[in-house]
């Protein structure tokens, strides 16, 4: 009787000596799901309002249906990612200024983020980015809602809210606009978000006092 061979484990491919893990699964996967609902509502939201775009695509109920599942969805990525650490973690990084953030925006638009000063994980311009997308993102959802169950809100709340929902979507295009340029100026950011790791080098010019957290003669090992 010939003797089983057990089958060796497929070994898992190391990062570079210089990668610094940047991201978990858990986040790049909250990040993706949640970029995902937020580009189907604008862009759901651009075909409802624009005559030109509504045009091409006809079906507005269809449109209608995709924009306020997308939008109803929008929070629930972060929701079931609040059940992982790391997720956890960079929440509270994410919810922290520190000294290091005091006029980084400002010296970032002049002279550009390389040269902004230094800054941690995230830098400030992260940390007001993902501020202000979080607090639009719970107005246009209730104010949603009120637009959506028509039976529960009188006419004139209807009313403003359908005002501040249109005007709240504008400001939150233009912000992931200006996120998405600025993702395409930085491969490398891009890259970690995309693997879960980043060059050492980068993280140093970029994010330095984040890249003092690792040991220079270790590989990370953060998961």
């Amino acid at each position: 009787m010939a003797h089983a061979h057990a089958r060796p484990n497929t070994p898992v491919k190391p990062p570079k000596i210089d990668e610094l893990r940047r991201f978990t699964n858990a986040e790049r996967w909250v990040h993706r799901t949640t970029s995902t609902l937020m580009m189907s509502a604008i862009l759901t939201a651009l075909f409802l309002y624009v005559p030109g775009f509504a045009e091409l695509v006809g079906r507005r109920r269809l449109l209608v249906v995709v924009h306020e599942w997308s939008g109803i969805m929008l929070p629930l990525p972060l929701v079931a990612g609040l059940f992982f650490r790391g997720v956890r973690l960079d929440m509270g990084r994410l919810d922290r200024f520190g000294p290091q953030d005091k006029g980084w925006v400002w010296r970032a638009m002049r002279y550009g983020t390389g040269q902004a000063g230094p800054a941690g994980k995230f830098n400030a311009g992260q940390k007001l980015y993902s501020a202000l997308i979080a607090g639009l993102v719970l107005v246009m959802l209730g104010t949603g809602l009120m637009m959506w169950f028509t039976a529960l809100s009188p006419l004139n709340l209807r009313t403003g809210a359908s005002y501040i929902h249109d005007w709240l979507a504008l400001i939150i295009g233009v912000l992931v606009i200006g996120h998405i340029r600025m993702a395409l100026k930085d491969p490398e950011s891009r890259h970690g978000m995309r693997t879960g790791w980043v060059t050492r080098t980068w993280a140093r010019r970029e994010h330095p006092l984040w890249e003092q957290e690792f040991p220079k003669e270790k590989r990370s090992k953060e998961s």
